[in-house]
């Protein structure tokens, strides 16, 4: 605690100036004069004035000097013989919290996968950067120093990367302060960030649909009905991967979205829009009834597989009722899919770089562009919170409008034909215009 050795007296100047003409006022004496300050008999006259651990000034006002000198004594010595929590909280490590928040984040059931990435970069950047520092000792310029290190990393290639640990470092500033660090309360805020290069969304057409559905039954015929899934139910990979024969209403051409698969689990949805009942296209009815007709059971292996398969401790595969599953009958990994996925990319000649979302794009924007569902419906198959989401991210507008019919300059300007030239004026005579 910074404080004051004497109480402070409100009423009188501690500098007068009576070369100036000030003159003392009846509260002192002849041999120490006290000269009135503009507070004179306004409120208690003496005050306590100091600046607590936390760096906040103190002002506690009394009648009496004694009062006063007892309370600042009370204070020091409080602060002398006491620990206070701010400085408990900033005297622990940077590692200590950020172990604390991930299994702060666990423990309150959290999505796995974002709580799984903060691990990852918590673990490989932040604490080897930054772990054994005192929390407290944190200042804005360590913020910067982080982007310079993590620039010198060479597993880092994309600046899309660096961005995203670093707002996994800005989430851990912000759990310290909530935890009563004493950080500066801007050491994250104007931290120049490299320029991210916008990722390239590949707008694909039904005909490269189609040819990577075709390369895909020749890569993992198992595989090739969550692309149909993407493209002709808007479905996330997770959720292709996690769709049962239970979600499905044949009769009335329904699929219901309730969970997704993440290394082989059931997990929650990404948000709550997430979650619906959607009608589908006939097309990808007939092509969900061929996929189960096709691969009700694991594929069969020779005796000796079986015979390698039981002396390794294979176990059979659970019966969830998986509409997509691996050869085996277990759920599908994402690294799995993603190796056959990259192939039949390859195969089908498609733009590097083309993701499996980008089959959700083509179902938003085709449902745009067919003009028979209006944008709020297209919102709502498309599962999105907001609109703008639906129509800003997902719609690709060379798709959306490359069958429109544009007439409204025409009406405007009175053409009425697209081969009869709109008359020109004359320009009139100089001396018609006198």
């Amino acid at each position: 605690m910074n404080e004051r050795s004497e109480p402070f007296d409100r009423w009188h100047k501690s500098y007068p100036k009576p070369e100036r003409g000030e003159t003392p006022c009846r509260c002192g004496t002849k041999r120490r004069p006290l000269y009135p300050s503009s507070d004179h008999t306004r409120g208690l006259q003496w005050q306590a004035r100091y600046t607590d651990i936390a760096g906040t000034p103190r002002r506690v006002s009394f009648a009496s000097w004694q009062e006063c000198r007892d309370y600042l004594d009370g204070v020091g010595a409080a602060a002398r013989s006491e620990v206070p929590k701010e400085f408990s909280a900033s005297s622990l490590s940077v590692e200590f919290y950020a172990r604390e928040l991930i299994e702060r984040r666990r423990t309150r059931g959290k999505k796995t996968r974002t709580t799984n990435n903060y691990a990852a970069h918590l673990n490989n950047y932040i604490l080897p950067f930054a772990g054994h520092r005192i929390a407290g000792t944190l200042r804005r310029r360590d913020s910067t120093a982080f982007i310079d290190f993590l620039l010198t990393q060479p597993r880092l290639r994309s600046m899309y990367t660096v961005v995203q640990i670093f707002k996994t470092w800005r989430i851990l500033m912000h759990y310290m302060l909530d935890e009563d660090v004493l950080l500066p309360p801007n050491i994250v805020t104007r931290i120049e960030l490299p320029e991210v290069t916008p990722r390239v969304r590949v707008a694909l057409s039904p005909l490269q649909v189609a040819a990577v559905a075709t390369a895909m039954r020749q890569v993992a015929p198992r595989y090739e009905i969550m692309i149909w899934l993407g493209a002709c139910a808007g479905l996330r990979q997770g959720e292709a991967c996690g769709l049962k024969g239970s979600h499905v209403d044949w009769s009335r051409g329904r699929i219901t979205v309730q969970e997704q698969r993440q290394r082989g689990r059931a997990v929650t949805l990404k948000t709550k829009a997430s979650f619906a009942t959607l009608p589908v296209d006939d097309f990808l009815l007939f092509q969900l009834q061929q996929h189960r007709a096709q691969f009700t059971e694991p594929d069969t292996v020779s005796q000796e597989a079986e015979r390698r398969r039981l002396a390794r401790g294979f176990t059979e595969p659970l019966a969830e009722d998986l509409l997509v599953t691996n050869r085996v009958g277990r759920p599908v990994l994402y690294s799995d899919f993603h190796d056959k996925w990259r192939k039949a990319c390859r195969l089908a000649r498609l733009p590097e770089g083309t993701r499996f979302h980008d089959l959700k794009h083509f179902y938003t924007s085709t449902l745009g562009a067919c003009g028979h569902h209006d944008p709020k419906t297209v919102q709502a198959l498309s599962r999105h919170a907001e609109f703008s989401e639906t129509w800003d991210t997902y719609a690709h507008p060379p798709l959306a409008v490359e069958n429109a019919t544009v007439t409204a300059f025409t009406l405007a300007f009175g053409h009425k034909s697209k081969t009869e030239p709109i008359p020109a004026q004359r320009r009139p005579a100089l001396h018609e215009r006198r």
